[in-house]
Protein backbone atom coordinates (compact mmCIF):
# COMPACT_ATOMS: atom_id res chain seq x y z
CA UNK A 1 0.00 0.00 0.00
CA UNK A 2 1.41 3.42 -1.16
CA UNK A 3 2.09 6.20 2.00
CA UNK A 4 0.82 9.47 0.94
CA UNK A 5 2.78 11.22 3.11
CA UNK A 6 5.56 9.92 1.71
CA UNK A 7 4.40 9.60 -2.37
CA UNK A 8 3.15 13.52 -2.70
CA UNK A 9 5.59 15.31 -0.56
CA UNK A 10 8.45 17.12 -0.72
CA UNK A 11 10.68 18.70 1.50
CA UNK A 12 11.07 22.03 0.74
CA UNK A 13 15.04 22.02 0.47
CA UNK A 14 14.68 20.58 -2.95
CA UNK A 15 14.81 22.03 -6.29
CA UNK A 16 12.18 22.71 -8.46
CA UNK A 17 13.64 20.36 -10.84
CA UNK A 18 13.43 17.23 -8.57
CA UNK A 19 10.18 18.42 -8.07
CA UNK A 20 8.90 18.21 -11.52
CA UNK A 21 10.76 14.42 -11.24
CA UNK A 22 8.89 13.68 -8.89
CA UNK A 23 5.36 14.87 -9.62
CA UNK A 24 5.90 13.16 -13.65
CA UNK A 25 6.08 9.64 -11.26
CA UNK A 26 2.63 10.65 -9.59
CA UNK A 27 -0.64 10.28 -11.01
CA UNK A 28 -2.40 13.09 -8.77
CA UNK A 29 -0.11 15.66 -10.25
CA UNK A 30 0.42 17.69 -6.78
CA UNK A 31 2.73 17.41 -4.40
CA UNK A 32 2.69 19.18 -0.94
CA UNK A 33 5.72 20.70 0.33
CA UNK A 34 6.82 20.53 3.79
CA UNK A 35 9.66 21.68 6.00
CA UNK A 36 12.08 19.77 8.42
CA UNK A 37 9.10 19.47 10.90
CA UNK A 38 6.56 18.27 8.60
CA UNK A 39 4.60 21.67 8.92
CA UNK A 40 2.87 21.80 5.36
CA UNK A 41 3.78 24.79 3.86
CA UNK A 42 2.81 24.73 0.09
CA UNK A 43 2.46 22.99 -2.95
CA UNK A 44 3.25 22.50 -6.36
CA UNK A 45 1.09 21.30 -9.40
CA UNK A 46 2.26 21.38 -13.29
CA UNK A 47 0.31 24.21 -13.88
CA UNK A 48 2.86 26.18 -11.18
CA UNK A 49 5.73 25.18 -12.61
CA UNK A 50 4.82 25.67 -16.26
CA UNK A 51 4.29 29.54 -14.96
CA UNK A 52 7.49 29.50 -13.94
CA UNK A 53 8.91 28.23 -17.07
CA UNK A 54 7.23 30.93 -19.32
CA UNK A 55 7.73 33.92 -16.87
CA UNK A 56 11.69 32.26 -17.32
CA UNK A 57 12.50 30.92 -14.36
CA UNK A 58 15.38 28.22 -13.41
CA UNK A 59 14.77 24.63 -12.81
CA UNK A 60 17.84 25.33 -10.09
CA UNK A 61 15.25 27.33 -7.75
CA UNK A 62 14.33 26.04 -4.57
CA UNK A 63 10.39 24.93 -4.95
CA UNK A 64 9.88 27.68 -2.37
CA UNK A 65 10.12 29.81 -5.44
CA UNK A 66 7.59 28.44 -7.04
CA UNK A 67 5.06 26.52 -4.81
CA UNK A 68 1.82 27.66 -3.93
CA UNK A 69 1.96 29.09 -0.18
CA UNK A 70 -1.68 28.90 0.98
CA UNK A 71 -2.97 25.78 -0.47
CA UNK A 72 -6.72 24.12 0.39
CA UNK A 73 -6.45 22.20 3.54
CA UNK A 74 -8.86 20.72 5.95
CA UNK A 75 -8.16 20.30 9.86
CA UNK A 76 -8.04 16.83 11.94
CA UNK A 77 -11.35 15.36 12.90
CA UNK A 78 -13.06 16.58 9.55
CA UNK A 79 -16.95 16.27 8.40
CA UNK A 80 -16.85 13.16 6.02
CA UNK A 81 -19.88 14.65 4.37
CA UNK A 82 -18.24 18.30 4.33
CA UNK A 83 -14.75 16.98 2.79
CA UNK A 84 -16.92 14.68 0.31
CA UNK A 85 -18.72 17.77 -1.38
CA UNK A 86 -15.65 19.74 -1.35
CA UNK A 87 -13.84 16.46 -3.66
CA UNK A 88 -17.20 16.49 -5.67
CA UNK A 89 -17.53 20.75 -6.03
CA UNK A 90 -13.70 21.80 -6.11
CA UNK A 91 -12.35 18.34 -8.11
CA UNK A 92 -9.67 17.91 -6.15
CA UNK A 93 -7.62 15.07 -6.67
CA UNK A 94 -5.97 15.23 -3.46
CA UNK A 95 -6.33 17.37 -0.51
CA UNK A 96 -4.06 17.79 2.72
CA UNK A 97 -5.45 17.35 6.42
CA UNK A 98 -3.26 19.22 9.28
CA UNK A 99 -3.47 20.00 12.67
CA UNK A 100 -3.25 22.64 14.88
CA UNK A 101 0.41 23.26 14.44
CA UNK A 102 0.20 22.68 10.52
CA UNK A 103 1.97 19.63 10.76
CA UNK A 104 0.69 17.07 7.63
CA UNK A 105 -1.02 13.97 8.84
CA UNK A 106 -2.55 12.70 5.87
CA UNK A 107 -3.71 13.36 2.68
CA UNK A 108 -7.07 12.20 1.31
CA UNK A 109 -7.00 10.83 -2.41
CA UNK A 110 -10.19 11.19 -4.26
CA UNK A 111 -10.63 7.54 -5.24
CA UNK A 112 -9.58 6.39 -1.88
CA UNK A 113 -11.19 8.54 0.53
CA UNK A 114 -14.38 7.04 -1.09
CA UNK A 115 -13.28 3.49 -1.38
CA UNK A 116 -13.55 2.91 -4.71
CA UNK A 117 -11.78 2.99 -7.85
CA UNK A 118 -14.07 4.40 -10.30
CA UNK A 119 -13.82 6.63 -13.09
CA UNK A 120 -16.67 8.07 -11.92
CA UNK A 121 -14.89 9.97 -9.57
CA UNK A 122 -12.23 11.25 -11.56
CA UNK A 123 -13.22 14.64 -12.82
CA UNK A 124 -13.94 14.48 -16.44
CA UNK A 125 -11.63 17.01 -18.70
CA UNK A 126 -12.91 19.47 -19.97
CA UNK A 127 -14.77 19.55 -23.60
CA UNK A 128 -12.66 21.04 -26.46
CA UNK A 129 -14.77 22.41 -29.18
CA UNK A 130 -12.48 22.27 -31.94
CA UNK A 131 -11.58 19.89 -34.53
CA UNK A 132 -8.48 17.66 -34.39
CA UNK A 133 -6.13 17.48 -37.13
CA UNK A 134 -3.62 14.29 -37.29
CA UNK A 135 -0.81 14.12 -40.09
CA UNK A 136 -0.57 10.83 -40.88
CA UNK A 137 0.56 11.46 -44.55
CA UNK A 138 4.75 10.98 -44.45
CA UNK A 139 6.59 7.34 -45.31
CA UNK A 140 7.85 6.53 -41.76
CA UNK A 141 11.05 5.79 -43.43
CA UNK A 142 12.89 5.82 -39.44
CA UNK A 143 11.06 3.20 -38.68
CA UNK A 144 11.48 0.38 -41.55
CA UNK A 145 11.06 -2.36 -42.57
CA UNK A 146 7.78 -2.33 -40.74
CA UNK A 147 6.31 1.24 -42.25
CA UNK A 148 7.43 -0.81 -46.04
CA UNK A 149 4.11 -2.88 -44.96
CA UNK A 150 2.28 -0.91 -42.43
CA UNK A 151 1.94 2.99 -42.99
CA UNK A 152 3.27 4.18 -39.59
CA UNK A 153 0.21 5.59 -38.14
CA UNK A 154 -0.89 1.95 -37.89
CA UNK A 155 2.20 0.38 -35.71
CA UNK A 156 0.61 -1.08 -33.15
CA UNK A 157 1.91 0.01 -29.81
CA UNK A 158 -0.14 -3.02 -27.17
CA UNK A 159 -3.45 -4.11 -29.02
CA UNK A 160 -4.32 -0.24 -30.18
CA UNK A 161 -2.33 1.45 -33.05
CA UNK A 162 -0.74 4.58 -32.49
CA UNK A 163 -3.27 6.93 -34.36
CA UNK A 164 -5.91 5.12 -32.01
CA UNK A 165 -4.15 6.18 -29.07
CA UNK A 166 -3.48 9.53 -30.52
CA UNK A 167 -7.10 9.71 -31.34
CA UNK A 168 -8.22 8.42 -27.66
CA UNK A 169 -6.57 11.30 -25.87
CA UNK A 170 -8.62 13.58 -27.68
CA UNK A 171 -11.89 11.85 -27.07
CA UNK A 172 -11.37 12.50 -23.38
CA UNK A 173 -12.07 15.98 -24.48
CA UNK A 174 -15.52 15.06 -26.40
CA UNK A 175 -13.84 16.19 -29.93
CA UNK A 176 -16.29 14.58 -32.50
CA UNK A 177 -14.71 15.89 -35.53
CA UNK A 178 -10.99 14.49 -36.82
CA UNK A 179 -8.98 15.41 -40.04
CA UNK A 180 -6.51 12.76 -41.20
CA UNK A 181 -4.04 13.95 -43.93
CA UNK A 182 -3.31 10.76 -45.88
CA UNK A 183 -0.56 10.08 -49.25
CA UNK A 184 1.87 7.33 -48.11
CA UNK A 185 -0.46 4.20 -48.02
CA UNK A 186 -3.52 5.98 -47.61
CA UNK A 187 -5.73 3.11 -48.53
CA UNK A 188 -4.94 1.16 -46.14
CA UNK A 189 -5.50 4.00 -43.72
CA UNK A 190 -8.64 4.57 -45.19
CA UNK A 191 -9.45 0.75 -44.91
CA UNK A 192 -8.83 0.43 -41.32
CA UNK A 193 -10.96 3.40 -40.24
CA UNK A 194 -13.62 2.16 -42.61
CA UNK A 195 -13.69 -1.30 -40.68
CA UNK A 196 -13.60 0.58 -37.66
CA UNK A 197 -16.39 2.33 -37.94
CA UNK A 198 -15.48 4.71 -35.14
CA UNK A 199 -18.01 6.84 -32.87
CA UNK A 200 -16.72 9.95 -34.25
CA UNK A 201 -16.48 11.46 -37.36
CA UNK A 202 -13.39 11.25 -39.57
CA UNK A 203 -12.87 13.54 -42.56
CA UNK A 204 -9.39 12.62 -44.89
CA UNK A 205 -7.29 15.23 -46.51
CA UNK A 206 -5.44 13.71 -49.61
CA UNK A 207 -2.11 14.74 -50.50
CA UNK A 208 -1.22 13.80 -54.09
CA UNK A 209 2.31 15.03 -53.04
CA UNK A 210 4.12 15.51 -50.12
CA UNK A 211 3.37 19.27 -49.01
CA UNK A 212 5.33 18.82 -45.77
CA UNK A 213 3.93 19.35 -42.67
CA UNK A 214 1.45 21.95 -42.75
CA UNK A 215 1.16 22.37 -46.53
CA UNK A 216 -2.47 20.30 -46.85
CA UNK A 217 -3.70 22.65 -44.15
CA UNK A 218 -4.51 24.88 -46.59
CA UNK A 219 -7.95 22.85 -47.36
CA UNK A 220 -8.82 23.76 -44.02
CA UNK A 221 -8.76 27.42 -44.63
CA UNK A 222 -12.47 27.99 -44.51
CA UNK A 223 -13.70 25.30 -41.87
CA UNK A 224 -16.66 25.88 -39.48
CA UNK A 225 -13.75 26.66 -36.95
CA UNK A 226 -11.91 29.23 -35.31
CA UNK A 227 -8.88 26.88 -34.54
CA UNK A 228 -7.46 23.64 -34.89
CA UNK A 229 -6.13 20.93 -32.74
CA UNK A 230 -2.94 19.55 -34.85
CA UNK A 231 -1.10 16.44 -34.22
CA UNK A 232 1.94 13.99 -35.68
CA UNK A 233 0.75 10.74 -35.98
CA UNK A 234 3.92 9.45 -34.62
CA UNK A 235 3.87 11.50 -30.70
CA UNK A 236 1.73 11.07 -27.52
CA UNK A 237 1.19 13.81 -25.51
CA UNK A 238 0.44 13.44 -21.67
CA UNK A 239 -0.89 16.07 -20.71
CA UNK A 240 -4.44 18.35 -19.97
CA UNK A 241 -5.85 19.63 -23.72
CA UNK A 242 -8.05 21.73 -21.89
CA UNK A 243 -5.24 24.02 -20.65
CA UNK A 244 -3.71 23.94 -23.35
CA UNK A 245 -6.31 25.27 -25.81
CA UNK A 246 -7.11 27.67 -22.62
CA UNK A 247 -3.15 28.84 -22.99
CA UNK A 248 -3.79 29.74 -26.55
CA UNK A 249 -6.71 31.22 -26.12
CA UNK A 250 -5.92 33.48 -23.28
CA UNK A 251 -2.91 34.68 -24.41
CA UNK A 252 -4.48 35.83 -28.29
CA UNK A 253 -2.17 33.46 -30.32
CA UNK A 254 -1.89 32.95 -34.14
CA UNK A 255 -0.13 29.76 -33.23
CA UNK A 256 0.74 27.71 -30.42
CA UNK A 257 3.23 24.64 -29.77
CA UNK A 258 3.86 22.09 -27.05
CA UNK A 259 7.13 21.65 -26.04
CA UNK A 260 8.98 19.61 -23.79
CA UNK A 261 11.61 20.66 -21.27
CA UNK A 262 14.72 18.17 -21.94
CA UNK A 263 17.55 18.66 -19.99
CA UNK A 264 21.50 17.78 -21.40
CA UNK A 265 23.88 16.83 -19.44
CA UNK A 266 27.62 17.08 -21.28
CA UNK A 267 29.86 14.50 -19.66
CA UNK A 268 33.17 16.68 -20.66
CA UNK A 269 34.55 19.87 -19.86
CA UNK A 270 33.24 22.14 -22.50
CA UNK A 271 35.81 24.69 -24.26
CA UNK A 272 34.84 28.12 -24.32
CA UNK A 273 37.06 29.97 -27.06
CA UNK A 274 37.61 33.39 -28.75
CA UNK A 275 39.20 34.51 -32.44
CA UNK A 276 42.30 31.77 -33.39
CA UNK A 277 41.33 29.28 -31.09
CA UNK A 278 42.20 31.38 -27.79
CA UNK A 279 40.72 29.68 -24.70
CA UNK A 280 38.75 31.54 -22.56
CA UNK A 281 37.59 29.23 -20.19
CA UNK A 282 36.74 25.33 -19.90
CA UNK A 283 33.48 24.56 -18.34
CA UNK A 284 33.08 21.54 -16.36
CA UNK A 285 29.91 18.77 -17.40
CA UNK A 286 27.63 21.43 -18.07
CA UNK A 287 23.86 21.08 -17.88
CA UNK A 288 21.25 22.85 -20.63
CA UNK A 289 17.70 23.24 -20.03
CA UNK A 290 16.18 23.46 -22.90
CA UNK A 291 12.46 23.65 -24.75
CA UNK A 292 12.22 20.90 -27.44
CA UNK A 293 8.66 20.89 -30.10
CA UNK A 294 6.89 17.98 -29.13
CA UNK A 295 4.55 18.47 -32.65
CA UNK A 296 1.51 19.37 -31.33
CA UNK A 297 -0.43 22.41 -32.28
CA UNK A 298 -3.24 24.89 -32.27
CA UNK A 299 -3.24 26.56 -35.43
CA UNK A 300 -6.00 29.47 -35.73
CA UNK A 301 -7.94 28.73 -38.92
CA UNK A 302 -7.48 32.74 -40.10
CA UNK A 303 -3.72 32.45 -40.72
CA UNK A 304 -4.17 29.13 -42.62
CA UNK A 305 -4.28 31.71 -45.90
CA UNK A 306 -0.62 32.29 -45.67
CA UNK A 307 -0.08 28.62 -47.10
CA UNK A 308 0.91 28.70 -50.37
CA UNK A 309 -0.88 26.11 -52.85
CA UNK A 310 0.54 23.17 -53.43
CA UNK A 311 4.10 24.02 -52.65
CA UNK A 312 6.00 22.10 -50.11
CA UNK A 313 5.58 24.45 -46.45
CA UNK A 314 6.09 23.21 -43.05
CA UNK A 315 5.23 24.72 -40.11
CA UNK A 316 8.12 26.61 -39.22
CA UNK A 317 7.86 28.54 -42.88
CA UNK A 318 4.26 29.25 -41.32
CA UNK A 319 5.18 30.46 -37.95
CA UNK A 320 7.73 32.96 -39.67
CA UNK A 321 4.81 34.08 -42.28
CA UNK A 322 2.57 34.66 -39.15
CA UNK A 323 5.05 36.95 -36.88
CA UNK A 324 6.40 38.45 -39.97
CA UNK A 325 3.08 40.16 -39.94
CA UNK A 326 2.71 40.66 -36.64
CA UNK A 327 1.12 37.03 -35.13
CA UNK A 328 2.05 35.80 -31.95
CA UNK A 329 3.29 32.23 -31.33
CA UNK A 330 3.05 30.55 -27.80
CA UNK A 331 5.24 28.11 -26.57
CA UNK A 332 2.89 25.60 -24.07
CA UNK A 333 5.63 23.82 -21.65
CA UNK A 334 5.52 20.25 -20.62
CA UNK A 335 7.55 17.70 -19.21
CA UNK A 336 10.15 15.45 -20.79
CA UNK A 337 8.00 12.52 -19.31
CA UNK A 338 4.88 13.64 -20.90
CA UNK A 339 6.02 13.37 -24.34
CA UNK A 340 6.33 9.97 -25.91
CA UNK A 341 8.33 9.60 -29.75
CA UNK A 342 7.38 6.57 -31.14
CA UNK A 343 8.42 7.78 -34.85
CA UNK A 344 11.59 6.11 -34.38
CA UNK A 345 12.32 2.17 -33.17
CA UNK A 346 14.63 3.75 -29.93
CA UNK A 347 12.24 6.03 -28.95
CA UNK A 348 8.83 3.55 -29.46
CA UNK A 349 10.48 0.90 -27.12
CA UNK A 350 10.44 3.41 -24.79
CA UNK A 351 6.95 4.43 -25.38
CA UNK A 352 6.14 0.44 -24.79
CA UNK A 353 8.43 0.44 -21.83
CA UNK A 354 6.82 3.52 -20.50
CA UNK A 355 2.88 2.66 -21.15
CA UNK A 356 4.15 -0.98 -19.50
CA UNK A 357 3.36 -2.80 -22.40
Amino acid sequence: MIDNLTHLTLESTHTLKTAIGKLDKINEKILFIVNADRVLVGSLTDGDVRRWILQGGQLNTPVMNVCNKTPYVIREHYDFEVVKQVFFKQHYLAIPVVNENHVLVNILLRSSFFHLASDSLIPPKKTINIPAVIMAGGFGTRLDPFTKILPKPLIPIGDKTIIEIIIDKFRTHKIENFYISVNYKSKIIKSFFEELEPPYNVHFIDETIPLGTVGCLKTLSNIDAKSILVSNCDIIINTDYSDFVEFHEENGNDISLVASLMNFKIPYGVCEIKNHGELIRIIEKPEYDILASTGMYIINTNVLSCIPDEVVFHVTDLMNTVKERGGKIGVFPISSESWMDTGEWSEYKKTVSKMNL
